[in-house]
């Protein structure tokens, strides 16, 4: 349940969950909004907190963006560890872009900040540690299906899957990015 679903149905968020909802808060303002339009007042607005708890949390508006970057790499990871778990190779293409699809903003976050490394070069590292973490994670999944694990490899094959989350959030169905996804691991299966 998203803070915005608390918020419509009346419940208040309560000061311990008030880190976390700004959390959410910041990915989800970032998503709909761009990186340009966070500001303090909508991530406490959206996350139903007093704005003096961002200061308190985390002091700056980088720190802000780091833990927002640290939880999303978290979550993804989450999801990648159920992928492996559950859906194993078979599955991992329906899997995987139906993480997408159960949250497209935590994609969409990501690509706000690695755009934005480009104006702002103090966000290079926390960005570089986003995609950094994401290579490992690939080399992680290489290994355990007897693939090239290499970080070359790695670095190619999570550079497709990128590729393809943006394609599956703007030009492509969910159907299509599930059919080149599974192209993929049938030239890796050659290889």
């Amino acid at each position: 349940m998203t803070t915005t679903d608390l918020r419509e149905q009346g419940t208040h968020i309560k000061y311990g969950k008030g880190r976390n909802a700004l959390i959410r808060a910041v990915v989800d303002v970032v998503a709909e909004q761009g990186l340009d339009a966070l500001s303090y007042r909508k991530v406490a607005e959206r996350a139903g907190v007093n704005n003096t708890l961002i200061l308190h949390h985390f002091g700056t508006k980088e720190a802000l963006l780091e833990a927002a970057t640290s939880w999303v790499v978290e979550q993804s990871r989450s999801f990648a560890d159920q992928i492996l778990e559950s859906a194993g190779k078979g599955g991992f293409a329906k899997a995987f872009t139906d993480m997408v699809a159960a949250d497209p903003n935590l994609q969409l976050f990501q690509y706000y900040m690695t755009l934005a490394v480009h104006r702002s070069p103090e966000l290079m590292r926390i960005s570089a540690g986003l995609y950094g973490s994401y290579v490992n994670d690939v080399q992680h999944f290489l290994a355990h299906f007897g693939h090239n694990a290499d970080r070359a490899a790695a670095r190619a094959v999570a550079a497709t899957l990128d590729g393809l989350v943006l394609q599956q959030l703007t030009v492509s169905s969910q159907a299509e990015v599930m059919s080149s996804i599974q192209t993929l691991l049938d030239v890796l299966d050659r290889g």
